[in-house]
C-alpha cells in the first residue's frame, strides 16, 4: 500500500514538474512573438524570403492579402524548361502583390495534376514531368490557405497559370469558405485568361502568329517567360541552331521580345489586381 502511495506521489510530481516545464516553454514562446524585430526588414513579397518576424510585422502592418500561386512542372516542347508556369508566376505573382500594396507570396506550388502517373498519360507520357493527383493537390491547396489563415492573413488568393490547376482551386476556395463561415478564400480565374492576353498582343501590340508549330509553346508564353530569364526558353542556343523562332514570330533580337512580355506581363497584372479588388469588395459587401 504504502509503495503504490509512493509510486502515486512521483507520478503526481512528473506530471506537475511537466505543467510547469510546458507554461515556461509557452511564456517563452509568447514572449518571442512579442519582441521586436532586432533588423531592418528585407524589402521582399515572398513569404519564403522573409524572416518569420518580417511576416508578422508585415502582416500587423496591413499585408493581411496572401496569394497562392500554383504552376507546374510539365513537358513545354523542344526550346521551353519544364517549370515554365512557376518563371512566369516569379514575375507576375511579385507583381500583383505589389501592385495590391497589401499582399505577400506564398511559395509557388509548383506539384500539380499533369495527367495519370501510372499508366502515363497526358504531360505525364513526357521525361521530367511530374504529376499529383487531383485530391492531393486540393488537399495540399486547403493546408497551405489554412496556414496562412491561421497566422492573420485575411484574404487568401488563388491564381494559377496552368490549366489543369483552375477546377482545383475553385473547389478548395468554395470548400474553406464554407467551412470558416465567411469568404476568405478567393479563386480569381481572371489570371489564367490566356485568350485576353492574345487578343491584346494581337490588338494593342499588332503582333500575331502566322502558324502553329504543334508544339506545347507560342509566342507570348515565350516573351513572358523571357522577362524573368532568357535561358529558360534556350535564347542563345535556338539563335545558334537558327531555331530562333515559334509560330512563325522570331524571338530576335531578345530585347524585343523582353520588352513585348513586359507588356504582357502588365496587362496580366493590371486585369488581375482589378479582378482581386472586385472579389474582395463584392465579399465585403455581402458581410455588410
Amino acid at each position: 500500500m504504502k509503495s503504490m502511495r509512493l509510486v502515486g506521489s512521483i507520478a503526481a510530481l512528473l506530471i506537475a514538474a511537466t505543467a510547469r516545464a510546458g507554461a515556461q516553454q509557452e511564456r517563452q514562446i509568447e514572449d518571442e512573438l512579442k519582441a521586436p524585430r532586432p533588423i531592418e526588414a528585407l524589402n521582399s513579397v515572398w513569404i519564403e524570403e522573409l524572416t518569420w518576424m518580417e511576416v508578422r510585422d508585415a502582416i500587423a502592418a496591413g499585408k493581411t492579402t496572401v496569394i497562392i500561386p500554383t504552376g507546374g512542372i510539365e513537358q513545354n516542347g523542344p526550346y521551353v524548361a519544364t517549370g515554365k508556369h512557376n518563371y512566369i508566376l516569379q514575375g507576375a505573382c511579385e507583381a500583383i502583390a505589389r501592385a495590391l500594396g497589401n499582399a505577400l507570396c506564398a511559395p509557388i506550388v509548383k506539384f500539380v495534376p499533369e495527367g495519370n502517373i501510372d499508366p502515363p498519360t497526358g504531360h505525364m507520357r513526357y521525361p521530367g514531368t511530374i504529376s499529383v493527383s487531383q485530391e492531393t493537390f486540393e488537399r495540399l491547396l486547403d493546408d497551405i490557405g489554412s496556414s496562412l489563415k491561421a497566422h492573420g492573413f485575411r484574404h487568401i488568393i488563388y491564381i494559377g497559370d496552368s490549366g489543369g490547376n483552375q477546377r482545383g482551386m475553385a473547389a478548395v476556395a468554395q470548400r474553406q469558405n464554407q467551412r470558416w463561415g465567411e469568404t476568405m478564400a478567393f479563386y480569381i480565374p481572371e489570371f489564367y485568361n490566356y485568350e485576353a492576353v492574345q487578343n491584346y498582343m494581337e490588338k494593342e501590340l499588332g503582333i500575331v502568329e502566322p502558324s502553329n508549330d504543334g508544339v506545347h509553346d507560342n509566342y507570348y508564353i515565350t516573351a513572358l517567360m523571357m522577362t524573368v530569364d532568357p535561358t529558360i526558353v534556350r535564347y542563345e542556343q535556338r539563335v545558334k541552331a537558327g531555331k530562333a523562332s515559334i509560330n512563325g514570330l522570331s524571338i530576335a533580337p531578345k530585347e524585343r521580345t523582353v520588352e513585348v512580355g513586359r507588356k504582357l506581363m502588365q496587362f496580366r497584372v493590371e486585369q488581375t489586381v482589378k479582378a482581386i479588388r472586385a472579389a474582395i469588395a463584392a465579399a465585403s459587401g455581402d458581410r455588410r
